[in-house]
């Protein structure tokens, strides 16, 4: 099966270096912030903001309860730039590999996820835009009351 990549954005008015530095260090803050969806969150390996670190994210999609052990897979200061790597848990049932990268522009923050499909049958990701959407516009929020 071939890698597919599907995109959403959703604009931000937050400074680029408050919400990268958001995702970057805080991202486990979600738990407070959009707690609808994420349910819980543990550091397993490495340090918050580098390279290598891996989580244990419980969340809703969908209205299902979901797992994803995630690790930071590359982090670039200079682009604004994360990407997550799903090492186990619910989504690998239907995508053989799947990624989430963040991009923040001024204005703009750019999600994409890169995946294989399992099987056939398996749909594009779709039902993770509006989580992410849902996710970016509340800590623009968080971020922007909180200064």
């Amino acid at each position: 099966m071939a890698i597919d990549t599907f995109d959403v954005s959703t604009p931000i008015k937050s400074s680029v270096d408050k919400f990268y530095d958001f995702f970057k260090f805080k991202m486990s803050e979600l738990v407070n912030i959009f707690p609808a969806s994420f349910k819980g969150v543990e550091l397993l390996e490495g340090e918050e903001g580098t390279v290598g670190c891996v989580k244990l994210w419980h969340y809703i999609l969908g209205g299902i309860p979901m797992t994803v052990k995630a690790k930071n897979e590359a982090i670039d200061d200079e682009k604004h730039s994360l990407t997550f790597a799903a090492l186990e848990g619910d989504v690998l049932q239907l995508y053989k590999s799947f990624n989430a990268t963040l991009v923040i522009s001024e204005g703009l923050a750019k999600w994409t996820f890169t995946f294989e499909k399992a099987t056939l049958l398996s749909p594009i990701p779709e039902l993770y835009g509006p989580l992410v959407i849902a996710a970016s516009t509340l800590v623009d929020a968080y971020l922007l009351i909180n200064n």
